[in-house]
């Protein structure tokens, strides 16, 4: 049989397996609508950006400095007031609630003292229930007051400090999110797709028909292994015209680049998938053993905190994780304009994952025979 002919016999195998993600209508509908749902909601919940935050006010000296300190607090975009507090019983009634995000606290000496040529005391109160958005308000807010003191106050400055941020120069969260989604929401869809594709078939008893077929356990298993690949990079096209076309974040890269490095990234997790499916008896079990590995691969890639924070035996765990090196290198393509030659450090992990797990998955479906 010639290559050509080869290709002919292998492509009716691979009609019949992209035939069983279309055909259905329930099917259709889970790789699509699932997909755009989780960019909206990725992209505009999981921030942390302050905007219009909530915070409440006692301002006990009621001078002409307090007066003006309080209404640049409150022309922050950052924040908007909503109470003003007459005493300082009322904080508690104010957080415990989580009505505020914080409260600023001027103190009764405040403008005396500044007009003294002292140090005006100002109380910045948090929520620490939620450290991360308590300590991003008591930042915005010491910035408001140390501009106050530049601007009202005739502080001199001494330092000027210039802050820039490469890459991300308004520091929105949702640049991170939205283009680790790229490499995240392809990772969840490509490992659930192949972990349910050899258990679909003995679920549905047609399994032992294809073992009868005249194709080899090869061809069963690429023509098994071809379908999520293509329509995990599908998937990320849509997130990547969603990033730029609908976020507004600049693409520095280019497509090819980021795309061999998804295509390596999906031949990683199709071996994960199949390795799941082929030791699967039903799709039940091939969901559980999908979720029990997505959550801490999810957790370990850096998507919800830096891997520099983690501990160090967790850190160390990170290199057996291809999504953690998924992420790292959409954000030097996407982000910074990084060619592969400069990312071949995450590339080879995602090769290493994909040449254990690729054998590992033919092996045991092999065994499953």
């Amino acid at each position: 049989m010639t290559f050509g002919e080869w290709l002919k016999w292998f492509g009716n195998l691979f009609v019949k397996e992209i035939l069983t993600y279309f055909i259905d209508p329930a099917s259709r509908f889970i790789l699509i609508v699932p997909l755009i749902i989780q960019i909206f909601l990725f992209g505009y919940t999981a921030t942390f950006d302050l905007n219009h935050a909530p915070i409440a006010v006692l301002n006990e000296s009621h001078g002409k400095y307090s007066q003006q300190l309080v209404a640049q607090v409150g022309a922050s975009p950052t924040f908007y007031i909503r109470r003003y507090l007459q005493n300082a019983s009322q904080m508690k009634d104010e957080l415990n609630p989580r009505d505020s995000l914080a409260i600023v606290h001027i103190q009764s000496d405040f403008d005396s003292k500044l007009a003294q040529g002292k140090e005006g005391p100002v109380q910045i109160i948090t929520d620490g229930r939620n450290s991360t958005t308590a300590g991003l308000a008591a930042a915005e807010l010491s910035m408001i007051i140390q501009d106050f003191n530049h601007r009202y106050v005739g502080v001199p400055e001494g330092i000027n400090v210039e802050m820039r941020a490469w890459y991300n120069p308004n520091l929105q969260t949702q640049w991170n999110i939205v283009t680790a989604l790229i490499g995240t929401l392809s990772f969840i869809q490509v490992l659930m797709l192949s972990a349910l594709s050899v258990a679909r078939e003995r679920e549905y008893g047609t399994f032992d028909q294809l073992l009868v077929s005249p194709y080899r356990p090869f061809e069963i298993l690429l023509a098994k292994a071809t379908p999520p690949i293509f329509i995990g990079i599908a998937q990320t096209f849509i997130v990547v015209l969603f990033a730029v076309f609908w976020f507004d974040i600049p693409m520095r890269g280019s497509l090819l680049p980021l795309y061999f490095g998804i295509f390596i990234f999906t031949l990683s997790t199709v071996g994960t998938g199949l390795a799941i499916s082929s030791i699967s008896q039903t799709m039940q079990q091939a969901m559980i053993f999908s979720f029990v590995l997505i959550v801490p691969m999810v957790i370990l890639s850096g998507l919800v905190t830096p891997v520099y924070n983690m501990p160090e035996i967790l850190q160390v765990l990170t290199y057996a994780d291809p999504l953690r090196f998924a992420l790292e290198y959409v954000h030097g393509v996407y982000l910074e304009n990084l060619s592969i030659s400069e990312l071949w450090g995450q590339l080879l992990p995602m090769l290493i994952t994909a040449v254990i797990t690729l054998p590992f998955a033919a092996f045991f479906f092999r065994r499953s025979l």
